[in-house]
């Protein structure tokens, strides 16, 4: 069987996907504190590889498989893939594709409770979360169940927009990041101001993320015309919504950020993710200014109600992912499967669907995650204790540094 055009960009585009994830160890590990570097970037690369064990052996298949209620699929004919390899192994490019999904959503998490997390817990909440929280929303809006074409939800008010994850990856994420960040508490140093250690290595993570989310956004592209929209919509909702993060700081504090320079491209990048192929260029853009208002807000409000999310991912996703799936309803173009949103003509109901998608995954995604935290503190505690964390996370749970600042000596010239 050869390999068609389609097919080989969907392997493009997943390694495109793969790359984000290392993208997000750097963008987190250069804003770790200098002593936290080295676990955050382990624990966003540890996530990776537990999430695509997972998929493998069972994920997909809770995922895709036979319906079970309409909240999540069978994986008994999918169990190590064996059905995919023996009938359809085509299909193993788009299974491999979907797994990079679930690889980023567990690692986004890891930036909420830095400095903190107990290494060992963080292994087992990443297998347990991608099981039951992960999975089973994907299957309910990408495999058929309830936010999905022919699910209860969809066929009572229609179905909802998600093209790349908007609900599944980042709302997902954000809401499951603010969760766990409540139930383990917030860091010894945190009225200590958090400074990033090294901001070049943010930017360089932020560089990686932007380049692979086209193929985030892209790689489910149907034909050219839908591939160029969503490059285009790829391209300016970020860059709205780092120019709306830079002057709102202007504004604030006369002096524009590096960090929230790119935090704006991040939450422009997160908005767009689910809107990406059902909106002309001037609405993304739209959404990309909104996405950035929205996220520096959130870290305003975050600050004044003092929840220890160590790296704003609670404003970055859940914020952004929220105002992404909801301005779908606003700002979407007739389909053959919508009748458009607001603007469009289409009435309210696309955007009473993406309401109702909005609120399925923020309440599927924090109870299933309260309960997987509350479980986890119970038995193996979630986090280091006060003085493994004063000393430094990176010391205590992997004896190791980010940077080696000792000398060999004086050197001696050449007799």
């Amino acid at each position: 069987m050869e390999l068609d055009a389609a097919n080989v960009w969907m392997m493009v585009a997943a390694g495109l996907v793969l790359l984000m994830t290392p993208g997000v160890a750097f963008f987190y590990g250069g804003m770790t504190r200098i002593t936290s570097s080295i676990n955050m970037m382990m624990m966003v690369f540890s996530a990776m590889a537990v999430a695509g064990l997972v998929w493998v052996l069972y994920g997909y298949g809770l995922s895709s498989g036979d319906s079970i209620a309409g909240v999540f699929g069978s994986p008994a004919a999918q169990i190590g893939l064996a059905e995919a390899v023996a009938e359809s192994p085509e299909t193993l490019i788009a299974i491999g594709y979907s797994a990079t999904f679930a690889m980023i959503a567990i690692s986004l998490i890891a930036g909420a409770v830095a400095d903190r997390a107990r290494f060992s817990t963080w292994l087992v909440f990443s297998a347990l979360w991608v099981t039951i929280v992960y999975c089973p929303l994907a299957f309910m809006v990408w495999g058929g169940g309830l936010l999905g074409e022919g699910g209860a939800i969809a066929e009572l008010l229609g179905p909802a927009i998600d093209f790349a994850g908007g609900t599944v990856v980042h709302i997902n994420a954000g809401v499951s990041a603010l969760v766990l960040v409540v139930v383990m508490g917030r860091r010894a140093r945190f009225s200590t101001p958090h400074r990033p250690h090294n901001i070049p290595v943010t930017v360089i993570g932020t560089a990686l993320l932007w380049f692979g989310w086209f193929g985030f956004n892209g790689g489910a592209a149907a034909n050219v015309e839908q591939a160029g929209l969503i490059w285009i919509n790829t391209l300016v909702a970020p860059a709205a919504g780092m120019l709306t993060w830079i002057v709102v700081e202007w504004m604030r504090a006369h002096r524009p950020s590096s960090i929230g320079c790119v935090s704006g491209a991040i939450a422009g990048l997160v908005a767009i993710t689910p809107a990406c192929a059902d909106v002309e260029p001037v609405a993304a853009i739209a959404i990309g200014i909104a996405a950035g208002a929205g996220a520096v807000l959130a870290v305003a409000v975050k600050n004044r109600l003092r929840y220890d999310d160590a790296l704003d991912v609670v404003g970055v996703h859940l914020v952004a992912g929220v105002i992404g799936t909801v301005l779908i309803g606003v700002f979407a173009v007739p389909s053959d499967s919508s009748a458009g949103g607001l603007l469009h003509g289409g009435g309210a109901g696309l955007l009473v669907s993406q309401i109702v998608a909005t609120l399925v995954a923020l309440v599927y995604a924090g109870a299933l995650t309260w309960v997987i935290a509350v479980v986890l503190r119970a038995t193996m505690g979630l986090r280091i204790d006060h003085r493994q964390e004063m000393r430094g996370i990176d010391a205590f749970e992997h004896a190791e540094q980010a940077y080696s600042f000792e000398t060999t000596g004086t050197a001696r010239s050449p007799r």
